[in-house]
């Protein structure tokens, strides 16, 4: 890796260039912020960074970006989100679940995910894709279940996505809880997109494979998920222990907790991504750490459906590779993080643990590495030009000692001005490019209440 401020593709002004001057600069959670820095992009990549006066002197043809009163970060990865999930919110529940199982059985899977159609997650793709440009982020991973629109529906958000321009990995979440018709063709979807994104030059929308939970797939439906995504190079993810439910089923039917199943099964390793990881025994964490299986966190999704709270400061400290997502419940990160921020301090009884810092690596690098992303999550030379320019105006001065605590603790959406995706402006002076926001509301609204009136 190339150090701060040295130069990635030197002077070299043939290319359409820009410099982008901000108060602070974060060029990564790892490193101190630097106060009148910049950044030079380049063909969708940072290609430099430095002080003010470097970036003016070195390259003065350029064109300059003012930031002046913003923090330039790397935009936020979202690496877990159920894009769909916006048609719930807000659904009408007679009889509202009393626990995990309920929530999956009587209301999540027959009332939102068995009746989704095309419309509908067109609809609820632009949206979340909007919404998520609107709060910073850049990069998400969605996983998606709807057995009665199973094929080409990846296609339909990955439509969604290129007319966004957001960097995004999908998925259909392969299940066999439908019959073996739906189990058969998810599998399918999946390496449809798969390969259909490999040959997509820009590389911006790719793919990912992805089952359910061990309590949904049999072992042979799981090895094969897990065969057919190391046969295309990609990971393979699944829920895992959101609840107590899926350890306790394995137990019951299996006799050992689900990730010890899964190391039976052989598939407990860097190419597997699991995402909650809520309900872990000693035994669990352990694997996780020995195998190098990474792992997605959803703080407040988790509290949401009484999950509980993952050990993530434990896993942090084994070296386990974990990214921040939203789960499609509150995709604003800022809020997100700070939910990562505070209830691990409330769970282990220690405000020293999960220092904004960290948090701020789990929203950005982190996610990135979870998902098996390169060169995304940082602003240094020869990463991904994926950025974000925050409002800096905040009650007490800026220090680049407080600086990460203050984005976390005291900032949200509104206070995100412009956003670069691939080296592209997606937001600028606080609105999303190229969007018809009543337009996109109403179409939602619409397909909303077609989901509500089938529950």
């Amino acid at each position: 890796m190339l150090a701060e401020g040295s130069s990635h593709r030197g002077a070299d002004r043939s290319s359409q260039a820009t410099v982008i001057l901000a108060d602070w600069v974060i060029t990564s959670a790892d490193n101190l912020p630097h106060q009148h820095w910049g950044v030079r992009v380049v063909d969708g990549h940072i290609d430099d960074v430095g002080s003010h006066t470097q970036l003016k002197q070195k390259y003065s043809q350029d064109e300059v970006v003012d930031g002046t009163g913003k923090v330039l970060l790397a935009g936020f990865v979202n690496a877990h989100v159920h894009l769909y999930g916006v048609l719930a919110h807000g659904i009408p529940v007679t009889n509202p679940p009393d626990g995990f199982w309920s929530f999956l059985n009587d209301y999540w899977w027959p009332k939102v995910e068995d009746a989704l159609d095309h419309q509908m997650i067109e609809a609820a793709a632009d949206w979340a894709c909007v919404e998520m440009l609107s709060s910073g982020t850049t990069t998400f991973y969605d996983i998606l279940e709807a057995p009665k629109a199973v094929v080409d529906s990846l296609a339909v958000e990955a439509e969604v996505a290129h007319r966004r321009g957001m960097r995004s990995v999908l998925s259909f979440e392969a299940t066999q809880r439908a019959g073996p018709q739906i189990a058969a063709a998810a599998l399918e979807e999946n390496v449809r997109h798969i390969v259909a994104s490999a040959a997509d030059p820009n590389q911006l929308v790719t793919g990912m494979m992805c089952y359910h939970t061990a309590f949904t797939c049999s072992a042979d439906y799981i090895t094969d998920a897990v065969g057919l995504a190391a046969d295309h190079g990609v990971l393979c993810h699944a829920h895992c222990n959101e609840g107590v439910h899926e350890a306790e089923w394995c137990v019951e039917n299996i006799g050992v907790r689900t990730l010890e199943y899964y190391e039976q099964l052989g598939i407990a390793s860097s190419q597997f991504l699991a995402s909650q990881c809520v309900q872990l025994s000693d035994r669990e964490i352990d694997i996780i750490g020995q195998t190098g299986i990474r792992v997605t966190h959803m703080p407040l999704a988790n509290c949401e459906v009484g999950g509980g709270i993952a050990p993530i400061s434990e896993l942090l400290d084994l070296g386990v590779t974990v990214g921040l997502g939203s789960d499609g419940y509150i995709n604003d990160f800022f809020a997100v993080m700070r939910g990562a921020f505070l209830v691990h301090k409330a769970r282990l009884q220690d405000p020293g643990v999960m220092p904004a810092a960290t948090v701020l690596r789990l929203a950005t690098e982190g996610g990135a590495n979870a998902l098996g992303l390169e060169k995304v999550g940082r602003l240094q030379p020869g990463w991904k030009a994926d950025l974000q320019l925050v409002d800096a105006d905040f009650a007490t001065p800026i220090t680049e000692h407080n600086l990460f605590e203050q984005l976390v603790l005291w900032r949200n959406h509104t206070h995100v001005t412009d956003v670069m995706v691939n080296g592209h402006w997606k937001v600028r002076r606080g609105e999303v490019l190229g969007v018809d926001k009543a337009e996109m509301t109403q179409r939602l609204h619409v397909q909303a209440k077609r989901l509500w009136a089938n529950a």
